[in-house]
């Protein structure tokens, strides 16, 4: 029996493709295997079943002998369902290993609508044995777990999460854009069913407020309540569904969300209008049931929209890393081979106008790179022989060779990404406090609407529905919930596309609360680039020019980074042989049959002084000596970031005291400080030594941010109150920031505080006005004064507001950093 036969005596071919249930007439979910497209009954299934076909193991569905059992109760965590998923092979494209012996990975998750959800997602995976943290990032609708794989099977969690609601599968960038995009268009055919009833219903019931108690006559009022019956009954059973099934979630779960009061106020309207028109007697609004939902799936779609707005450069991120590249072999063949099968030490062809499929380093051509996506800098930047490129970078000029030296997840752009969910492991107290409010005003909205209806009961038993009716929905607190992950959302959008990436959620919370500031210099004030700075020669024969190719040439044979300040000044008609690096010391080799050497005064010459008799002892200081007679002196220093002044200004205006910690020596240390205007400064500070400063400041109630760049810098990173690592930070040094720099600017220090400010500002506006706007709604509303129409416009305009006030943080100018100091010229 062939495997097609198998499986056609295996399921009906009306029935689900995944389980064999039935699929309803409706049911949009499809797998496509072997070119033929078969019905799936849930999302549920058709996340598992192109989870299975995308990684690899069509295999089961054509050689399986039996379907996957069905519980009866939905709630069971069915792990047998999703025992695919604890395959290693499978599990080595999305789990990742943690420092602490435990597993990560990244989930796409269906369903989300309100952090309500998220609460629940949260709160349920981390009562499980064996799970770490979750964390739910409401833009992008995933969830970041951490698990002990020893102590729990990652089918448990996808169970988990499917008994609850929230089917979920391994988060793929196009996959998840695709299935984002498919839930829009449902919303926005849901809108369009509601907007058109809306409107119709409207028609037949304006006539109804114009006319009066007396209404239109016996005929007319029937026709027209019948009218509006059968023009909402589309509108409640289907525009309206997503809340119902929300409303069954959360109470199935135990949890009052947003909702609940939203079902209760759309099926009551309904219900009781529906029952009024049957036996002909009471009040009909139909009008305010259709309008009710149409407002609230505008307010949502436009909310959703708002969020994958700022949102959209994590998905950016996420696919910025070509699906394919061009592998040269041995011979220089090219070969084209999906970019997720690069391994460090292959060699990569990049052609102009398409993207490095990962990192490494140039070792042929010289082109012009675009890594706006990943730095935040709009200008193209120029590489060449032995510089390093970012994979997701875009080259625009020229063909370039690179040589691999990372790939796939190891990638710096897979890196950041992780970096990003990781930010929403602990969500800031603030969005905390938030969440609780909202879960603790549904159940006082829902005591106020009891008690109202009680009250009016014995005051006009003929409105009590319809009044409490209005109570439940100006009550409704979706613009409480919105407040805060609204904002902290629009605020991370913005960051990330200023070059600030946020990987702690707390640090916009801390941000606004800084004192001081704590900068180490290598690296980070400077540009960790060592330069030759100046040139004093002491032979009357030679010429600067000489004497200085003749120290490349005997850099030429060194690694240290020292000899990168010489490469621009190799000659090919000056070379060197028999060169010898001493350690700590310097070189020496053969130059034209003459022994040249070069490195410490001591080593060099030894009856040389220790430093120049020219000028001021600032920086290093290089001695050439030719058989023992000192030729020249070489000053080497590492400048100043360009915007490093501009921003030590900046950031003292703001109130922010600005102190540099280093463990290079006196000299250059205080010459930095003095060229860039800092006041406190120390040198040769040891990584145990910056910590105790730090840990001194904090004593003094001083809130710290530590800007570091080196795996000396990770003790003080760890301890700081927010610690910034720069962009060409070490891997140890990014992992225990609570933000990463994309690029070279400091002054984005500057506008991550701005942010951080303005961010504060708007929770707390957003707060102010959601709870504003309930204490003044409810009042008028418990006493009748507002229609259940009025009810809902006013429930959904405050919602709006709440959004559109989190938006302006995506608009906010940079910082003007123009009438700064600029760097003090060195004397």
């Amino acid at each position: 029996m062939t495997a097609t036969t198998a499986q056609s005596a295996l399921i009906d071919a009306a029935a689900c493709y995944h389980c064999g249930a039935s699929v309803p007439d409706d049911a949009p979910w499809t797998l496509t295997l072997d070119g033929a497209e078969h019905p799936l009954c849930c999302p549920g299934c058709e996340a598992v079943a192109h989870a299975i076909v995308d990684g690899g193991l069509a295999g089961y569905y054509r050689f399986r002998s039996q379907l996957p059992s069905r519980p009866d109760d939905r709630r069971a965590a069915d792990a047998e369902t999703w025992a695919v998923f604890d395959d290693p092979g499978l599990q080595a494209r999305f789990v990742h290993a943690d420092d602490d012996g435990g597993v990560h990975a990244t989930l796409a998750v269906e369903g989300i609508t309100c952090a309500a959800c998220a609460w629940l997602i949260e709160h349920r995976l981390n009562a499980l044995d064996g799970v770490g943290a979750s964390a739910v990032n409401l833009a992008q609708h995933r969830v970041r777990i951490a698990w002990d794989p020893d102590r729990i099977a990652f089918s448990r969690l996808l169970a988990e999460l499917a008994a609850i609601g929230y089917p979920a599968q391994p988060y793929e960038p196009d996959e998840a854009q695709r299935r984002l995009h498919r839930e829009e268009r449902r919303q926005i055919r849901r809108l369009i069913v509601a907007a058109v009833g809306m409107m119709q219903v409207a028609m037949f019931s304006i006539p109804f407020y114009v006319a009066g108690d007396g209404g239109l006559g016996g005929d007319f009022d029937t026709l027209f309540h019948w009218l509006a019956f059968a023009l909402t009954t589309p509108v409640v059973l289907y525009s309206a569904q997503p809340f119902f099934a929300g409303a069954r979630r959360d109470l199935r779960n135990r949890r009052l969300g947003m909702d609940v009061p939203v079902s209760l106020a759309i099926a009551g309207a309904y219900l009781a209008s529906s029952w009024a028109l049957l036996v002909g007697h009471g009040d009909v609004y139909f009008d305010s049931a259709a309008m009710f939902t149409f407002f609230l799936l505008a307010g949502r779609l436009l909310e959703v929209r708002a969020r994958r707005r700022s949102g959209r450069r994590g998905n950016a991120l996420a696919g910025v890393l070509p699906l394919s590249a061009i592998r040269l072999d041995a011979g220089g063949e090219e070969h084209i081979l999906p970019a997720s099968e690069l391994v460090a030490g292959d060699r990569v062809l990049v052609r102009p106008g398409h993207g490095v499929p990962a990192d490494g380093v140039i070792e042929q051509g010289a082109s012009s790179l675009d890594e706006s996506m990943l730095t935040g800098e709009a200008l193209p930047v120029t590489r060449g022989v032995g510089d390093p490129v970012t994979g997701g970078s875009h080259n625009v000029e020229s063909p370039l060779t690179v040589r691999v030296t990372r790939a796939g997840h190891d990638a710096r752009a897979a890196q950041l990404l992780d970096l990003t969910d990781r930010a929403f492991a602990e969500r800031p107290r603030i969005a905390r406090q938030a969440a609780r409010l909202a879960h603790h005003f549904v159940l006082q909205v829902l005591l106020i609407a009891a008690a109202t209806g009680l009250a009016w009961s014995f005051i006009d038993s003929e409105r009590a529905f319809w009044v409490t009716l209005s109570v439940l929905v100006v009550s409704c607190p979706c613009a409480l919930a919105l407040a805060t992950p609204t904002a902290l959302t629009a605020a991370h959008g913005r960051l990330y596309r200023r070059g600030v990436l946020l990987t702690r959620a707390d640090a916009l919370e801390t941000l606004p609360r800084l004192d001081r500031m704590i900068f180490d210099k290598t690296g980070t004030l400077t540009r960790g680039e060592i330069t030759l700075e100046r040139t004093i020669v002491l032979s009357t024969t030679d010429t600067p020019a000489r004497l200085t190719a003749v120290a490349a040439a005997l850099e030429a044979h060194s690694e240290h980074p020292i000899a990168r300040a010489f490469r621009s000044h190799r000659r090919i008609d000056i070379t060197a042989r028999d060169v010898i690096a001493r350690p700590g010391q310097g070189l020496a080799g053969v130059i034209d049959g003459r022994p040249w050497r070069l490195g410490r005064p001591d080593f060099a010459a030894p009856n040389a002084p220790a430093s120049p008799d020219h000028g001021p002892e600032q920086g290093h200081w290089l001695l050439l000596a030719e058989d023992g007679e000192p030729r020249a002196w070489f000053a080497l220093g590492d400048r100043p970031r360009e915007d490093a002044a501009a921003t030590v200004a900046a950031l003292a205006a703001r109130g922010i005291a600005v102190e540099l910690l280093s463990g290079d020596a006196e000299a250059p240390t205080r010459a930095l400080a003095e060229r860039l205007g800092i006041a406190e400064w120390r040198a040769g500070a040891s990584p145990e030594g910056k910590l105790a400063r730090l840990r001194a400041c904090q004593a003094e109630g001083q809130r710290v941010a530590m800007v570091g760049d080196g795996i000396n810098d990770v003790p003080v990173l760890a301890g700081a109150d927010i610690a910034f690592a720069m962009n060409g930070a070490t891997d140890l040094a990014r992992t225990r920031a609570d933000a990463v720099l994309l690029g070279p600017r400091l002054g984005r220090l500057v506008e991550a505080i701005d942010v951080g400010r303005a961010t504060r500002r708007n929770i707390r506006q957003n707060l102010g006005w959601a709870l504003a706007y309930n204490l003044l709604a409810l009042p008028p509303a418990a006493l009748g004064w507002v229609p259940p129409w009025l009810a809902a416009l006013g429930m959904s305009a405050s919602s709006l507001v709440v959004v559109a006030n989190a938006l302006r943080l995506t608009r906010q100018p940079p910082p003007d950093m123009a009438a700064d100091s600029p760097i003090k010229d060195a004397p």
